[in-house]
């Protein structure tokens, strides 16, 4: 057996232990993991700091050489993350939708974990923390594959983990990281259908794209986030500026950071020289359609490439638009479906935005950065979903599980 498949056979192994143990032994270990994490902080940052030196030699961007930072604050996030993933209600035993058929029959669903969960991401190290934190709290066993560019920092994370598990007494197997971070390797994870039972890769387009293609294991494609504002006539003219240049610059190298901005014709004359001016004062670059242009003289103009482009950097792209209905448009033709918003004051624009937009998450007055499980209430994520089936948007406990039909019966024959 190679070693993938060694991993593999451990993983669901410890997934038949997880998915029968109680509440509180979940509890205590994730407790336990958040305590280690502290404790053994100086290990992980030392770790983080030779990633940090070689994407530095390697000349990687300003943002994501801030994906791939760990501090002692970053370290503290990650273990209130694992504690409130700690406190939050189990999922796995829950039994809904009991009912009882003219026969006497008692049918319901249960939910139960998903098994073994493969997990495919780029230069995140929290990504790893988060995944573990979850899938050992749904029950699933964990198989991790990070990226080259993250790989001590990854290697210190999960081996502070796994002692904690250990600790625990629960199963070594139950987190695996893959270190070796050749493609071909990545590949033989997405066709490991003998033991993985559904792959979630977290990640650029490139990445993402690579998954859906290789992959035999079933995937839950977690999306770009090519995301979209559009400032209606009616609106807020300082709420607009405050959440665009919160949605742009707070954390430009995550996936819900705005990267286009649609503005209706009526409000470009007044409100674009504003956000204009703020954009600059935050080292913004700006591209914009020809109408942009005429307003804001000498910015870049955007190509059909930048509309669809997730640029993941301080850079945005502006469009004015003749009314709501072709900003609509225009985002269900070029969003990722992630996360877009409307900014207004009109109720029923507001409605309508709400009804048309198909992305996994619409907002009204406020910032697309609100996408992440821990904003949502569920402790962390495992990655926001764009797909319709399975799971949608952000991926909590709930997401990471599925359901078995449990019959109770007095002798019925058929």
């Amino acid at each position: 057996m190679t070693e993938l498949q060694i991993k593999g056979k451990q993983a669901k192994q410890a997934s038949h232990i997880l998915a029968n143990i109680s509440s509180k032994c979940k509890q205590d270990a994730l407790f336990k993991m958040a305590d280690y994490l502290l404790t053994y902080k100086e290990y992980i940052l030392k770790a983080n700091q030779i990633d940090l030196n070689n994407a530095l030699e390697n000349g990687t961007s300003k943002t994501m050489l801030d994906r791939l930072l760990l501090n002692e604050n970053r370290i503290e996030e990650m273990a209130n993350g694992l504690r409130q993933v700690a406190t939050l209600p189990d999922p796995i035993g829950e039994i809904k939708n009991m009912s009882v058929r003219p026969n006497g029959l008692q049918i319901g669903q249960q939910s139960v974990p998903l098994g073994v969960i493969g997990i495919i991401y780029e230069a995140r190290p929290n990504v790893t923390c988060d995944a573990a934190g979850l899938c050992l709290k749904s029950g699933n066993a964990a198989i991790l594959r990070g990226g080259s560019e993250a790989i001590y920092s990854n290697i210190a994370i999960v081996n502070i983990l796994s002692k904690a598990i250990s600790d625990a007494n629960l199963p070594s197997g139950a987190l695996q990281l893959i270190e070796d971070t050749r493609r071909e390797t990545a590949i033989s994870l997405m066709q490991l259908n003998e033991y993985v039972d559904v792959l979630i890769p977290r990640g650029g387009s490139g990445l993402i794209q690579n998954v859906v293609k290789n992959a035999t294991v079933p995937v839950i494609e977690t999306g770009t986030g090519n995301c979209h504002i559009y400032v209606d006539e009616s609106c807020n003219i300082e709420m607009a500026k405050s959440i665009i240049i919160n949605a742009k610059t707070s954390r430009p190298s995550a996936c819900n950071a705005v990267e286009k901005v649609l503005i209706h014709k009526n409000t470009a004359e007044k409100f674009l020289p504003i956000i204009f001016q703020a954009l600059i004062e935050e080292n913004v670059e700006i591209r914009g359609d020809e109408r942009v242009a005429e307003i804001c003289p000498n910015i870049k103009l955007a190509t059909e490439e930048d509309w669809k482009q997730e640029f993941l950097d301080y850079i945005l792209a502006i469009k004015v638009v003749e009314d709501i209905d072709e900003a609509i448009s225009h985002i269900n033709n070029y969003s990722s479906s992630h996360s877009e918003a409307i900014i207004t004051n009109n109720y029923n624009h507001a409605q309508h935005f709400l009804k048309l937009v198909n992305s996994s998450a619409v907002y009204v007055n406020a910032s697309t950065r609100f996408t992440d499980g821990e904003e949502f209430g569920f402790g962390a994520e495992i990655g926001i979903s764009t797909q319709k089936i399975h799971a949608r948007g952000p991926m909590g406990l709930k997401e990471l599980t599925t359901t078995k039909y449990i019959i109770y019966g007095n002798g019925q024959t058929r």
